[in-house]
């Protein structure tokens, strides 16, 4: 590959091989937690391609095979929050979104290769790509109940079609997929072995891209998507917990040990924000749906205590308000929702 300068940023690389052109996440320390300075980097790189005819597939990869990208700088907009309130918190995130918005609606295919960790804003960039391939190194997920946040970055836009209720479940709980749970979920289109990926992109930078994904066996799903039956997508999220409550399987307490340990607000925003993606009309659509969402949690003290306990004190100990699903303020959420 050579390397181009176009970017303009510390943790974004370029580079063309052929007709492709690399765009190459590189802040492994951070696990390319994207902020507005890599979310830069993508956009300068997009915008110089977008017309320029020796350039016809686009790769976003990592330069590291750790992570693809394990979410948004938490940190640093948790920071912003303090500092400057919740509007310049959702403005910077807001820009964010765009980005991986552009990536979706790019005139040219874009490729993903989610090695590694992809979670959360990670999902946001590689998994609204024409072509998205996963690993077996690949997890992926939408953690963000577990932070007081909501699921974002189009995420509840897959959720929302994932087979059944195993969407809504991955939502409430946070849980991870593999690879092959990856493409079962609709979360990625095709799974190769991480040692191929270079292969993958020489091919890339040489064939039509239709072709060379043409070339991959399908991988053989599940037969059935790994759910419960007490997600059920026409059922009340008190009816959902009261089945995991009653439920005798390990695999339904063990989701309800995750829902009880998460912030009890971010729970029902996760269900509402499920469902109004499920009659979303577009990704556009659901972007703008969890925005709302996500701005009535900026304003919340959950958020910033949830973000103190996992990643700053790390001592897993969140103090949510309220504590309980019972004492939420559902009103609120739904007037944020209508907003």
């Amino acid at each position: 590959m050579i390397e181009d300068v176009l970017s303009g940023t510390a943790c974004v690389r370029t580079a063309r091989q052929g007709h492709l052109g690399c765009i190459i996440l590189d802040k492994p320390k951070r696990l390319n937690a994207v902020d507005l300075e890599m979310a830069t980097g993508i956009e300068r790189a997009l915008a110089a391609w977008r017309d320029d005819p020796s350039v016809q597939v686009v790769l976003l990869q990592s330069s590291a095979p750790r992570a693809f990208c394990a979410g948004g700088d938490l940190k640093t907009i948790r920071d912003v929050l303090l500092a400057d309130g919740p509007d310049h918190a959702f403005e910077l995130m807001d820009r964010v979104y765009q980005t991986m918005l552009h990536i979706a609606q790019y005139a040219k295919p874009v490729v993903s290769f989610m090695d590694g960790i992809a979670m959360g804003g990670g999902v946001g960039l590689g998994g609204h790509a024409r072509y998205r391939v996963v690993t077996e190194r690949s997890i992926v997920a939408m953690p963000e109940t577990s932070i007081g946040l909501v699921p974002d970055a189009g995420g509840s836009w897959l959720l929302s079609r994932a087979p059944g209720g195993a969407g809504l479940r991955l939502a409430l709980t946070g849980g991870r997929m593999n690879g092959v749970e990856a493409v079962a979920m609709g979360f990625a289109d095709h799974m190769v072995p991480s040692d191929s990926l270079d292969n993958l992109r020489g091919l890339l930078a040489l064939r039509p891209v239709e072709d060379v994904f043409g070339l991959i066996r399908p991988l053989a799903l599940p037969a059935q998507a790994c759910t419960l039956e007490e997600y059920d997508p026409s059922a009340s999220l008190e009816h959902i917990v009261r089945g995991l409550e009653c439920s005798d399987q390990n695999v339904a307490q063990t989701d309800l040990q995750d829902i009880s340990r998460a912030c009890p607000t971010s729970i029902f925003a996760a269900w509402y924000g499920w469902q109004h993606a499920r009659k979303a009309s577009s990704l556009q659509e659901a972007f703008a749906i969890e925005g709302r969402l996500v701005r009535y949690m900026l304003g919340r003290p959950d958020f910033v205590e949830g973000v103190r306990a996992r990643l700053i004190d790390r001592d897993n100990a969140p103090l949510w308000q309220p504590s309980m699903l019972a004492a939420v303020d559902v009103a609120a959420l739904e007037a944020a929702l209508t907003s």
